[in-house]
């Protein structure tokens, strides 16, 4: 250890940092013990890179342990360097080893690459190496957001008895199956494919070819690579905006000159293909072992299947420890987003007001209970569910989700046979249909979708900025259908599962019918508070495809959608129904073929059914206080 130190700060001498992360690393160098590039072996042979920070102690520490794709190559970027420092130095600083890793085949580790393809073993022989080191307690906290949380949830699975807790952040994409959700991984939502996966594996997935080094390159050699060469690769900048339009989309990375990977073969993948049930995605059919604080947002990608993860492990982990140990906060923020609330949090352009949490509280304090045994009252004190409700710009507390007391109401769509766009004759109301079936027709063209304005997601580029936007430009459009309350005489909270159930017709094969659920404000503003599609051919399950006969309707049951907003007296509900959201989700060429590999689609006339026989609805989970 001696040496390795010497090490250390004969290359920190040699190469100075940016100033940004040097600063950090001189307080956390006075406290911490610093092991990097230790290349901790797997089952198989493979060695991941890893970077150990422990405190200046000769007792026994809990280790808080993230596993990531991401560079975290603390010599070469300033912000990265600060980064990772901050981060080790408030876990050292708290009495806790901080301990990052790459995943296998990502920069300095060994083997090759696949999101969630790679060995869940590699977690559990992660553990296992940590709980026999002479400076860790035996006891490790998982922690991290977006791809540093998705591996968690399969590597819960197997149990490890030293996982003694984990705090995931933003972790849709490990959530493969659960319930009625197919999502795979964020893969899909409804059957269509989510775009941000092109983007993000065009940055990501590596090529063929990647720098690698010898299998008996020493610790020291490979510092002073990592000073060196920081293996992130410098790919060309992509106007996505543009490059998502390009069809098939199988060839999207290839046409803007991205790297052969995993995407190609990603793309070919049907919702229930028998890929998605053999790496590290999560299922419902998977045991769960490990108190969890899980922490959502409204303006995530997959909120609705983290919620629907929430409860699946409360009721049906077998430990009665591990399923009442199970607690969540859902904040009003973009993907990964939860400490950049401020005294008047603006998401996309509405304010949602002072959404601000005590974070690290919350989560050292979980960690102190489960790592270090304290005795800090965290399960008594601490709310089952922490969530933020917008419109009334409040944290609020619950027992479960949806909130106690949460109420379905059914709100049902009409009007006289023309709800296209803002000017449109359509209506929201609780008062059941008539009779009379006037459906409402719209022309879905692939080639002029309706474009994505806002929204639940994320990793787009520039081709989407996420949150809450007013959404007039696109409902002043033919292809949308509108359907909105009169004013509310009476304010009304909804929190929880946003059910749909939709009759619809079309002279396609196959089409998409997508829906969003929009607050409009007195002044006309309409704030996007979530969205969904279902791609028609899978209204009957996600293991077989059902096409469609010209004329004849159909039941649609949507994805659920998920959020709570407080809609203010004399604002309106209001949904919005069309045939596309792109890019956000995929175009459907309206062929009945794969779409994948199709590069010319058909326009396909849509009607959308609402009367007595037809109830067309959208059931609001209604909380009364």
């Amino acid at each position: 250890m001696k040496n390795q130190l010497i090490l250390f700060f004969l290359l920190l001498s040699a190469c100075r940092l940016p100033a940004q992360g040097e600063a950090i690393l001189q307080k956390l160098e006075a406290i911490a013990i610093i092991d990097q590039k230790v290349m901790m072996p797997m089952r198989d042979g493979i060695r991941l890179a890893t970077d150990i920070y422990r405190p200046k102690t000769d007792k026994p520490v809990p280790v808080i342990f993230s596993k990531t794709p991401y560079n975290f190559n603390s010599w070469v970027d300033g912000e990265l360097s600060a980064r990772t420092f901050e981060r080790a130095y408030e876990a050292v600083s708290r009495g806790y080893a901080y301990v990052v890793q790459n995943e296998r085949g990502r920069y300095f580790s060994e083997g090759d690459w696949d999101i969630l393809g790679v060995p869940v073993t590699d977690g559990y022989d992660a553990f296992s190496w940590m709980a026999e080191q002479p400076w860790c307690n035996g006891k490790v906290g998982t922690l991290g957001c977006s791809s540093t949380a998705e591996w968690q949830m399969a590597v819960a699975a197997l149990d490890h008895p030293a996982h003694a807790a984990m705090v995931p952040q933003g972790f849709g994409a490990g959530v493969g199956r659960v319930g009625g959700y197919y999502e795979q991984g964020n893969w899909y939502r409804g059957g269509a494919q989510q775009m941000l996966f092109t983007s993000w594996l065009y940055g990501v997935q590596n090529g063929r070819i990647r720098p690698t080094f010898p299998k008996d390159a020493t610790q020291e050699e490979l510092i002073r690579a990592s000073r060196w060469f920081d293996l992130a690769p410098e790919r060309l900048e992509v106007d996505w905006s543009e490059a998502f339009r390009h069809l098939p989309v199988q060839d999207i990375i290839k046409n803007v000159d991205g790297p052969v990977g995993i995407y190609e073969k990603m793309i070919r993948r049907k919702p229930n293909d028998p890929a998605w049930y053999q790496g590290g995605l999560y299922h419902d059919d998977m045991p769960f072992g490990v108190p969890s604080f899980w922490f959502a947002s409204w303006y995530d990608v997959s909120i609705s299947p983290n919620l629907a993860l929430f409860n699946h492990v409360r009721q049906n982990a077998k430990d009665p420890e591990v399923a009442d140990n199970q607690f969540l906060v859902i904040a009003p923020v973009l993907h990964c987003r939860y400490t950049r609330a401020t005294e008047n949090t603006i998401v996309g352009e509405r304010s949602v007001g002072d959404a601000r949490l005590d974070y690290d509280g919350l989560i050292y304090g979980w960690f102190d209970y489960w790592l270090k045994g304290e005795d800090n009252g965290f399960p008594e004190n601490t709310p089952r569910v922490h969530y933020y409700t917008m419109g009334s710009n409040k944290w609020q507390t619950a027992g479960a989700w949806p909130p106690e007391g949460a109420e379905m109401v059914a709100y049902y769509l009409s009007s006289g046979g023309n709800a296209n766009s803002l000017y449109g004759d359509g209506k929201l109301s609780t008062q059941k249909p008539g009779q009379e079936d006037k459906p409402d027709a719209f022309t879905y063209d692939p080639a002029n979708p309706v474009p994505s304005l806002g929204g639940n997601v994320c990793c787009t580029g520039n081709a989407i900025e996420g949150g809450a936007f007013d959404q007039r430009k696109n409902e002043a459009r033919q292809d949308v259908l509108v359907y909105t309350t009169e004013p509310l005489a009476e304010g009304v909270e909804v929190s929880g599962f946003i059910e749909t159930t939709l009759y619809v017709s079309s002279d396609a094969k196959d089409t998409d019918f997508t829906l969003k659920l929009i607050d409009v404000y007195p002044d006309g503003r309409a704030y996007n508070l979530d969205e969904t599609i279902q791609r028609a051919r899978y209204r009957e399950g996600y293991d077989k495809e059902v096409f469609m006969e010209a004329g004849k309707v159909y039941k649609l049951e949507l994805t659920p959608l998920s959020t709570s907003n407080y809609f203010a007296p004399g604002h309106r509900i209001r949904i919005e129904v069309s045939g596309s959201n792109f890019p956000r989700f995929e175009r459907n060429l309206n062929t009945g073929g794969n779409n994948y590999d199709e590069a010319e689609g058909v326009v396909a006339r849509n009607k959308v059914h609402h009367s007595e026989k037809y109830p067309s609805q959208v059931r609001l989970p209604v909380v009364r206080r």
